[in-house]
């Protein structure tokens, strides 16, 4: 695996591109005065001129926390950009495909569907771990791209390490372990293993752990030769300036991400244990993620009258081993007490 040739699984129009070369791109450094590229003149707080198009000031703080180099990182409008951008960089519409576990993150299928390449879903065991002979088995020549969420959403469990291992090693593709979940886990990030998987992409967000779901920033780590073509896709100026500036704040303040985690993974627990004493509840499923599963006895019946009583959680009933079941959110100490009150009451 470690002699695996990327350039071999871009696709060609890709390989051949010359990238948009940005006002910014094109000077580095400080200038008495910018005329280059049509900018407003006036001086509001640095607003009027474009943002660095590839967020280094960012990115250093990123390295630094993640023990990465800033070269293995893009950074994207959410965590989506980079999952859109692997099938523009990596499958051909109509001749190449992607295979990913069932149930999972639905914006995998969703831009397969966009970029007009197949999608193979596999699915997990009824306990819902990983099997990565089933998953291999889907593989054909055509296969560019295999997608794995660790932990998984919406199941909230980690996927056995040893068999993603199977997969990186008997999978001559892109391998992807989006861990937008990873700050509620106890395993380590796979970010440790970029060096030894030359194939291995793994994406984390900013809106989980980090709190920042309306900044939409999200972060693939890579080779740098796979950030290479991230580069050479994505859109010049795709994460703006104000963007930039609060991430690079809230990364100063390590310690409140941290304090709000611990307050999250301490209320996981006693959130299960309220939630199995109900007698609407069927079974509260492990979690590693920031939610639960919980499987009731009639999920349209009780979404809809938690609903009624201006609590909204997540339906997966109609999603592939999850009949029945709901998806909630840890919320805060008071939160939490008044959706375990609320179903007492259905």
């Amino acid at each position: 695996m470690n002699m695996l040739n990327i350039n071999t699984l871009v696709r060609p129009c890709i390989a051949r591109l010359k990238p948009y070369s940005c006002a910014r791109d094109e000077f580095k450094g400080e200038a008495r005065v910018f005329v280059d590229a049509n900018e407003n003149p006036f001086d509001e707080n640095k607003y009027n001129r474009y943002p660095d198009p590839l967020q280094m000031a960012v990115k250093q703080q990123i390295a630094g926390l993640k023990k990465v180099r800033p070269t293995q990182i893009m950074l994207g409008n959410g965590s989506d950009e980079p999952i859109d951008l692997i099938y523009r960089i990596f499958c051909e519409p109509t001749v190449n495909n992607a295979v990913a576990i069932a149930p999972t993150y639905g914006m995998y299928g969703v831009c397969a569907d966009i970029n007009n390449v197949e999608y193979r879903s596999v699915n997990l065991n009824d306990d819902y771990s990983l099997d990565a002979s089933r998953l291999l088995a889907a593989v054909d020549a055509n296969t560019r791209v295999i997608w794995l969420c660790s932990p998984n959403n919406p199941t909230g469990n980690l996927l056995n390490r040893s068999e993603i291992k199977k997969i990186l090693v008997g999978f001559n593709g892109i391998v992807v372990v989006d861990e937008a979940y990873v700050d509620f886990s106890s395993e380590e990030s796979w970010l440790s293993e970029l060096s030894n998987y030359p194939n291995l992409i793994v994406l984390q967000t900013f809106s989980k752990a980090w709190g920042m779901a309306s900044v939409r920033c999200g972060m693939a780590f890579a080779s740098e030769e796979i950030i290479g073509y991230f580069n050479k896709v994505k859109y010049p100026y795709n994460i703006n300036k104000l963007t930039q500036e609060f991430v690079l704040s809230r990364l100063q303040n390590v310690e409140l991400k941290e304090k709000q985690t611990k307050i999250i993974l301490d209320e996981r627990p006693k959130l299960v244990s309220e939630l199995e004493k109900l007698s609407v509840v069927e079974k509260v499923y492990a979690s590693d993620a920031n939610f639960l599963l919980v499987r009731v006895d009639n999920a349209p019946k009780i979404y809809n009258e938690l609903a009624i009583r201006g609590i909204v959680v997540r339906s997966r009933h109609n999603i592939v081993l999850c009949n029945n079941c709901l998806r909630i959110t840890i919320g805060t100490a008071d939160e939490n007490k008044i959706i375990v009150e609320t179903l007492k009451e259905l």
